[in-house]
């Protein structure tokens, strides 16, 4: 992406441009995030105050959201020493070898 409309690549890969310059750059961020895949931001002071994802990325992450609250109030409804036996278990088969 160019920088000379004021798009700049963070270092997490992601495609920034500040408010002020949005309007110039929104044709060419939208391609990058539909054909690059690459997520982007608008910033504002230096701050990421909008992200520019794909339909399948926000439709994923909705998915990721409601299978955590399914897990969240699941969880609530256990013991503490339930909720602790479960989390182990969670963390050895996510985190093992």
């Amino acid at each position: 992406m160019a920088s000379d409309q004021g798009i700049q690549i963070a270092e997490d890969g992601v495609a920034e441009v500040s408010m002020t310059k949005a309007r110039a750059s929104l044709t060419e961020l939208i391609r990058g995030v539909r054909w690059g895949g690459t997520p982007a931001a608008f910033t504002e002071r230096g701050q990421r105050v909008a992200m520019v994802v794909s339909p399948d990325f926000y439709e994923q992450a909705e998915r990721d959201r409601a299978f955590m609250e399914r897990m969240k109030k699941g969880a609530e409804k256990l013991t503490p020493a339930q909720q602790e036996a479960i989390g182990g278990d969670l963390m050895r088969l996510l985190f093992s070898g």
